[in-house]
């Protein structure tokens, strides 16, 4: 069966009150808990295991592993869309993150490949590329920090959330989490987040 936005309707202000409308999710691969809460400049000694519920509360990142990738959850934090974070957090592997924050309606999405944007959503700009007669068509400004590779691998998901059914949905109702699924894998589910031990730290200068 083929994913589409409205399979992640659950992640809603009624069932994540306190979460769905300020988080960010970041995906690593090939990397442990320790050697990701490392690069984020964290003592793994001083880190504690909290629920999603002492996550929230304290405002910070938890990483969880899922098979190949570590995933950090944040509440109200954005680490994971922060440039000077997670392009060095990227070396030598695959990062993908996502954050929405409803005050201001922002969204951002990145795909970076050992310290290059494959693919991104700012949310004053919209989607670093789109479908165009057929073909992908990278439609910012260029930059030394992107990647001069097409992503081709998400061409079919690009025409389906450009489509009259969907109308161009915000990332954070749906697209964000499926381009997400499909580059790592890993279906986001309610219990995926709600019954995850999260190793749980602060980055410096961070608060």
């Amino acid at each position: 069966m083929i994913a589409t936005p409205d399979d992640y309707s659950w992640f809603s202000h009624e069932r994540f009150p306190a979460f769905a409308d300020a988080y960010c999710f970041t995906y690593v691969r090939g990397l442990t808990l320790e050697e990701v809460v490392t690069r984020l400049g964290v003592r793994v000694e001083d880190c504690s295991r909290v629920t999603l519920d002492g996550l929230i509360r304290w405002q910070t990142f938890g990483a969880v592993a899922v098979g190949d990738w570590v995933l950090l959850v944040e509440a109200r934090s954005g680490l994971g869309v922060t440039k000077e974070i997670i392009m060095p957090l990227s070396a030598g592997t695959r990062l993908v993150s996502h954050f929405y924050l409803d005050v201001d309606d922002m969204d951002y999405f990145y795909w970076i490949d050992d310290g290059k944007i494959r693919f991104e959503f700012a949310h004053d700009e919209g989607y670093s590329h789109r479908v165009e007669d057929g073909r992908i068509q990278f439609m910012f400004r260029p930059h030394e920090s992107y990647s001069e590779e097409t992503p081709d691998e998400l061409a079919e998901i690009l025409e389906r959330i450009d489509s009259p059914v969907y109308s161009i949905a915000a990332p954070h109702k749906g697209p964000a989490f499926l381009i997400a699924e499909h580059l790592t894998g890993i279906t986001m589910t309610p219990q995926l987040l709600e019954e995850s031990t999260y190793l749980c730290g602060v980055v410096p200068g961070s608060r």
